[in-house]
């Protein structure tokens, strides 16, 4: 079985901490996310970025979860968390429930 990856592995952003890309677009907010650490298998908000307010796609910030939703769920990266995970895999509404918590 590979390992299964969180966005910034996928994506190759470079915004995880440490990454190449921090100083000039700063910390993705998925990468410290800790309320969804382990959902869908990723580390903080790294399986569920779709979620996360203030990523990074498409060569800009997406903004809140209504603004970017319909983009995320036609990503390649998303498509790829659902296979993966498949009957484990969380929706948004459960995501948003732990993140209210």
């Amino acid at each position: 079985m590979r390992k299964k990856l969180n966005c910034w592995e996928y994506k190759k952003c470079g915004r995880e901490p440490g990454g190449a890309k921090v100083s000039e677009l700063g910390v993705c907010p998925s990468t410290t996310e800790t309320g969804v650490d382990g959902v869908n298998s990723g580390k903080n908000g790294g399986r569920v970025c779709w979620v996360v307010a203030g990523t990074f796609c498409r060569g800009k910030v997406q903004g809140t979860l209504a603004q970017k939703l319909s983009s995320c769920l036609t990503c390649d990266f998303y498509k790829l968390v659902a296979d993966e995970e498949e009957e484990k895999f969380v929706v948004v509404k459960d995501i948003l429930a732990r993140l209210r918590k």
